[in-house]
């Protein structure tokens, strides 16, 4: 009998274990730098050539998130002492070693153009139009990475005694009036959430604030945490773990105010692809809900109860209870009038009170009555159960930056170059899950002719 050995497929940590040549072959097949090498081409022929090969630089800037590089400074040391590791940059024997300064200049013109912007949605169309990105649902989380310099000494307001009582006409409308003048100078993200759903991507996109700044998180035994710095919001694909759009922000930014943006980029890049969002507790807020209706997206989210009253007639998952307290089963959901349809309680079938006028026999409810807590899936159903699961393919994502692609490594100390630190990690991730596919593609193939 002749046995068959099983390929076995390939994953992200293999990626890391092959021939360095190999690998960087394989991450760069992925995509092209031609957009971020034209930042630096000459508009003419005049003048004095350039001296850097901005084109290796490029590469070897993306090799040092791949190989775990810490610094520039590591990587010109590198490049000075390692003669293949040169050439894998794509350096000739000619080039000189490029500066500090130099890196320093090219980090520079990058971070204030969009094109890591521009080449990270091509990448996600690419492992789209290749049949790699074919999962429906996806997950959002936010997670944080600290600064690399400590924070600045907080200035102390000065605090002017408050005159106790009722204010007086005069007072209220000069009141009124400043209150005004301050909503109307808000930034993008100062305002209220539901503004959100009226400005276009592009404006939430740019007006984002990226400065470092302090933030909290309770930890798993519910103590406050504070960092200082930054967060990185993402939106990732629950099954084949493609950071579809990402998004990063001051650490003081609530996670709520980048969930609206990320859900517009998602739909904005691949218009009614995704059918299901998910997020945690967190982001438990209506005009979260009204801009995934908006897309026709099913919406995920465990209710987070804020100071309201015990409710009398329902459970926890807002399903109606009989006069014995006994909670009806969800039974089928209506798509044309969007209507979630309750059965009686199995209870019911030994309860005395079963031909009473008080046992009502079915419960619709609309969704509209309240979207925050009226869901498709229902809350509480199996179905919104196993959607919840798939929450933890953004964790695991998270996870997998900072072990190995130095997300908590940032090195600059504006957030505008610690914004393309986030953008080059999250953008070289997607590259290597590519390039895995492709692998796993092959070995497919391999089998199959076996």
């Amino acid at each position: 009998m002749t046995i068959v050995k099983q390929i076995s497929l390939f994953d992200i940590q293999e990626l890391f274990e092959m021939e360095s040549s190999h690998r960087f072959d394989a991450i760069f097949a992925t995509f092209d730098v031609q957009p971020i090498f034209q930042l630096f081409s000459k508009k003419t022929m005049r003048g004095a050539p350039r001296e850097c090969n901005y084109g290796a630089m490029i590469q070897s800037l993306i090799i040092r998130i791949v190989e775990r590089i810490p610094t520039v400074k590591d990587l010109v040391k590198r490049l000075v002492n390692d003669p293949l590791f040169r050439l894998d940059c794509g350096f000739l024997v000619s080039d000189s070693v490029p500066s500090e300064a130099s890196y320093s200049r090219m980090i520079d013109v990058i971070s204030r153009s969009d094109v890591m912007d521009n080449m990270q949605d091509q990448l996600i169309l690419t492992a789209f139009s290749e049949g790699f990105l074919e999962d429906l649902h996806v997950a959002h989380d936010a997670t944080h990475f600290e600064a690399r310099d400590a924070s600045k000494p907080s200035q102390k307001k000065e605090t002017s005694q408050k005159k106790r009582g009722r204010k007086s006409k005069e007072e209220r409308a000069a009141w009124l009036t400043e209150q005004g003048e301050i909503e109307a100078n808000q930034t993008t993200y100062e305002k209220n959430l539901a503004a959100q759903l009226s400005i276009p991507t592009h404006t939430l996109w740019q007006d984002i604030p990226v400065e470092p700044n302090w933030g909290i998180k309770k930890n798993s035994n519910g103590k406050n945490t504070f960092w200082y710095g930054f967060k990185g919001h993402l939106a990732v694909s629950t099954k084949s773990q493609y950071i579809v759009a990402r998004l990063m922000s001051s650490g003081n930014l609530n996670d709520s105010k980048a969930a609206i943006p990320l859900l517009k980029k998602v739909a904005d890049l691949m218009p009614n692809h995704f059918t299901t969002a998910i997020f945690d507790a967190g982001y438990d807020y209506e005009p979260i809900y009204r801009q995934a209706l908006d897309q026709t997206m099913r919406i995920v989210i465990p209710y987070n109860v804020r100071r309201e009253g015990e409710m009398v007639g329902f459970d926890s998952h807002f399903r109606p209870t009989c006069v014995r307290e006994h909670s009806y089963c969800y039974d089928s959901f209506d798509e044309k009038y969007q209507t979630l349809k309750y059965t009686r309680p199995k209870e019911c079938a030994t309860c005395p009170l079963r031909d009473d006028s008080l046992c009502q026999k079915v419960f619709k409810i609309k969704c509209e009555t309240d979207i925050r807590k009226y869901t498709y899936p229902a809350r509480g159903s199996d179905l919104w159960k196993k959607l919840y699961k798939e929450r933890t393919a953004v964790e695991r994502v998270n996870a997998y930056l900072k072990q190995f692609f130095q997300l908590n490594n940032v090195r600059h100390r504006t957030g505008r170059k610690a914004k393309l630190h986030f953008n080059l990690v999250t953008f070289i991730y997607n590259a290597c899950k590519l390039a895995v596919d492709r692998i796993n593609a092959q070995l497919r193939t391999l089998q199959a002719a076996a």
